[in-house]
């Protein structure tokens, strides 16, 4: 009987202290646990709030934020000029000033190619390539701010004054 009721206890305590709060426990903490994302409870930290974060941790759902988006050394962007016509928006991003926002950025023309986008990582190894022959110029140029690493203007890297 004894062994049971020990067993009983520390299965309890054990199941207490792995389980989420529930969401009336949260609503009492000044938690709304049906809109509370993880990656708000990050931010505590910021505002010297990090006594609530364990509470809120155990209230929250993970959100997509959290995903981390994969960054590359190098862009290469390979379009046909022949073909400037049928992707005027292309046309437009390449002829900008925008492609100068990315030193790492390559343009290259190759003869009968729609457009398309090739990342390499800093081996210079291929490792994805992502037709673009529907995008407009702001999405070029927010998907190169997403996933190309951003190289600082550091003047002894760039050996300019």
């Amino acid at each position: 009987m004894k062994t049971s009721m020990i067993a009983l206890f520390f299965t309890f305590c054990v199941s207490k202290c792995y389980s989420e709060f529930t969401t009336e426990d949260c609503w009492a903490l000044g938690f709304n646990k049906a809109n509370l994302l993880c990656s708000s409870c990050e931010q505590l930290s910021k505002f010297n709030l990090d006594v609530i974060k364990d509470h809120c941790k155990e209230c929250c759902h993970l959100d997509e934020s959290a995903t981390v988006e994969k960054k590359y050394a190098k862009a290469v962007l390979e379009v046909c000029t022949c073909k400037f016509g049928a992707y005027p928006q292309i046309q437009a991003f390449i002829k900008s000033s925008r492609p100068l926002q990315f030193p790492n950025l390559q343009i290259k023309y190759v003869r009968g190619l729609d457009p398309i986008i090739k990342l390499y990582d800093k081996d210079g190894a291929l490792q994805e390539t992502v037709a673009i022959e529907k995008w407009n110029t702001d999405s070029v140029e927010e998907f190169l701010k997403t996933h190309l690493v951003q190289q600082d203007d550091d003047y002894l890297r760039t050996n300019m004054i």
